[in-house]
């Protein structure tokens, strides 16, 4: 409960919805969506992070359910120049289950390209 008092109250629980589209494990796609990281080094630079459909995801609101939700990771540390911008993210797709600190994911993606979103 998030009011004019504060975070004094319970957190925001995410509802569970793991239902998923068989038909994409495996596939190489091309997302949009915000970048949350779950760690970042002091450059801002990340190498796992969640992607979310809209901004401010995972932050002091209940997070989407899980199918709404892909958790990403890179090879190496990738920069980004805002978690304010959108992003697309190329690369293969899993259908994975992951349970982090910010909520909980029904895809995985193993990303190949990080862009900003261009307008």
């Amino acid at each position: 409960m998030h009011d004019y008092r504060g975070e004094g109250g319970p957190p925001a629980v995410q509802a569970q919805d793991f239902n998923v589209n068989k038909s994409l494990e495996g596939a190489t796609v091309r997302l949009p969506g915000f970048i949350v990281p779950l760690e970042a080094a002091r450059s801002g630079d990340v190498n796992e992070f969640l992607l979310v459909p809209y901004f401010g995801s995972c932050i002091h609101v209940p997070p989407p359910p899980p199918n709404q939700i892909v958790y990403v990771h890179t090879g190496k540390r990738a920069g980004i120049e805002s978690i304010y911008d959108a992003y697309w993210i190329t690369g293969k797709l899993h259908l994975q289950t992951k349970t982090t600190r910010l909520g909980a994911t029904a895809y995985e993606l193993s990303a190949e390209k990080i862009e900003v979103y261009k307008y």
